[in-house]
């Protein structure tokens, strides 16, 4: 992936950080993302990120194990071992419904944590580039893509300006990859901050 310039700034609370977001989008920047210590009631709505389509994968998840459950159960006692239990029928729907429940839970919660996972990038030995330290801990990090028309310094005391604290420039590679952050070197630059 190629490595992209990007425009941080650091925000001490929600309250300025809210209209922040909306002026910086009014403004017509393109946030990248913005990192907090907490989640945050509304900050994707703020953001303009689309609802979720979880739900939808995890909908498809489930009705694969129902699938998958009744056609194996009645594969099962059907054709490869039809038993005769007592006089009942091969086809005993009832008594399969606990197993069908089971599977459709299963198929359903286990494809949408590797489907989020996928999709967050969250894995073992997987590294993603922290734009700041602090951002899990009291600060709120706003990070801005930089494109072709977009003027660093005027950006900069524009967030200044919107109640960022700290601003600082990096070129950071958006993907993920593979390795330790104590043995590997990382494969991004950054310049000084400015602090505010």
């Amino acid at each position: 992936m190629a490595i992209k310039k990007f425009v941080v700034g650091c925000f001490d609370d929600e309250d300025v950080l809210f209209p922040a977001v909306k002026k910086v989008r009014s403004a017509g920047y393109k946030i990248h993302d913005i990192y907090t210590p907490m989640p945050i009631h509304g900050l994707d709505k703020a953001m303009g990120l689309r609802d979720t389509s979880l739900h939808t994968a995890g909908f498809i998840y489930g009705i694969t194990g129902t699938t998958t459950a009744l056609s194996g159960i009645g594969w099962i006692f059907n054709k490869d071992w039809p038993i005769n239990f007592g006089g009942k029928s091969h086809f005993d729907l009832p008594a399969w419904i606990p197993i069908t429940f089971e599977l459709t839970v299963l198929f359903s919660a286990v494809g949408m944590v590797l489907t989020f996972c996928y999709l967050c990038q969250l894995a073992p030995f997987v590294r993603r580039h922290h734009f700041n330290l602090r951002s899990t801990d009291d600060q709120f990090t706003m990070v801005i893509e930089c494109t072709g028309k977009t003027n660093e310094a005027s950006l900069e005391a524009f967030l200044q300006s919107i109640g960022a604290k700290g601003i600082n420039v990096q070129h950071a590679e958006t993907g993920w990859w593979l390795g330790s952050y104590a043995n590997d070197k990382k494969p991004f630059e950054s310049k000084a901050a400015v602090t505010v």
